[in-house]
Order: structure tokens, then sequence, then C-alpha cells
């Protein structure tokens, strides 16, 4: 956990505009073979894999950080994140975050009970107060509901996650994933450049 936080707080520092998202784009091609698909799905356990586009990239970068160094457990984002330096994770950051969500400004009414606690980092639009932060709107439901049962299992380290996880039922957990899975603006999947029937369509 530890590495990871160094490793987001090392991105502000330098700010994010100092990452090169050309070459993020260059070097995570194999990620949009499932982060480019709109609606694809972990294989086991079955959830969506989470929407990047409008995310904080020093959120990104920690998250990565944390996958590299085995503070997230997920063979293939381990595998994936193992080959790449901290400057690779910075530019992967920079190119799936495009243009991060910015907050509305507004309160909405009625913000549950459950996700009250939530909004002090995460924004009651869903949109996070930091970038260290996940911003939450719109992301899928299924996708927040297995990250906060990882966080009550362990298979994801963030301590002050963990302690507010613990504390959460079943239905608290369904509660928050779908409030913030409806708001907006909402993150996006990262559109894919191109396919291979576009591929080979520009080469007749």
């Amino acid at each position: 956990m530890q590495v990871a936080v160094t490793a987001a707080l090392l991105l502000c520092a330098t700010g994010a505009s100092a990452a090169d998202a050309a070459h993020g784009k260059r070097i995570s091609y194999t990620c949009l073979g499932c982060h480019g698909i709109d609606g694809y799905k972990n294989a086991y356990p079955s959830y969506s894999v989470p929407k990047l586009e409008g995310q904080h990239p020093e959120y990104l970068g920690a998250a990565l950080t944390g996958y590299r160094d085995g503070d997230r457990a997920h063979l293939t984002m381990h595998s994936q994140a193992s080959i790449l330096s901290d400057a690779d994770i910075a530019d992967i950051a920079a190119y799936f975050a495009g243009k991060p969500l910015a907050p509305t400004g507004r309160a909405p009414a009625g913000v549950p009970k459950a996700a009250a606690l939530c909004t002090s980092c995460h924004g009651a639009d869903g949109v996070a107060v930091a970038p260290l932060y996940p911003s939450l709107a719109g992301q899928h439901e299924d996708y927040l509901v297995r990250a906060l049962e990882e966080y009550q299992r362990g298979g994801r380290k963030n301590p002050i996650m963990k302690q507010f996880a613990a504390n959460l039922s079943a239905d608290d957990i369904d509660t928050i994933a779908a409030y913030y899975a409806h708001q907006s603006p909402a993150l996006k999947t990262e559109e894919r450049p191109y396919t291979i029937l576009g591929l080979a369509s520009e080469h007749r």
C-alpha cells in the first residue's frame, strides 16, 4: 500500500501533465482487450471490467502500482503490470484517464445513509474530491460491489477502505454501488483506436 501511495504522490508532485499519454497509448494496446470493450466482464468471478476514461490519472497510477506490487489481488492485472516501470504506469494512466470528470457543484438529493461517509472522499456526485481517490460516477454497479467485497476480504490492502468496508452489510454494499453507478456525468469505457476489421478495411 505504501508503495502505491508513494507512486501516486510522486505523480501529483510532478504533475499528471508531465506524463506522456501518447506513449501510454502505444504500450497499453493489450489493456484495451478488456478495458476497451463496453460491457466486457471478468471471466471468473464474473463482474464488469471497470470504466477508466474520466478517472483521475493519479488514482489509476496508484491502482496499477498496487496490482504490480501485490497490494491488489488479480492475476491478469498483476501479470500485465509486473513489466511496467513507474514512468510506464504514469503514461498509461494519463492515456486512459483522458479528461478527468469535473465536480458538478451540486449535492444530489437523497444520498442514502449507507453512502453518506463515502461522499467525503468520493463526492456526493461521484466525482472524487482529490486525485488520489477514485471517481465512482457511472461506474459499473457490479464492479463497485466487487471492489468493496475485496476490501472486506483483503484482496485489496488499503487500510482505510478495509476498515470502512468491514462495517458494511451486503445490503449496504448494494446500496452504495447502485447510488454511485447512477450518478452523472459518468466514467466511460475507453474507445479502442482500431479493430481487426477496421485494419483490414484500411488496407484494401
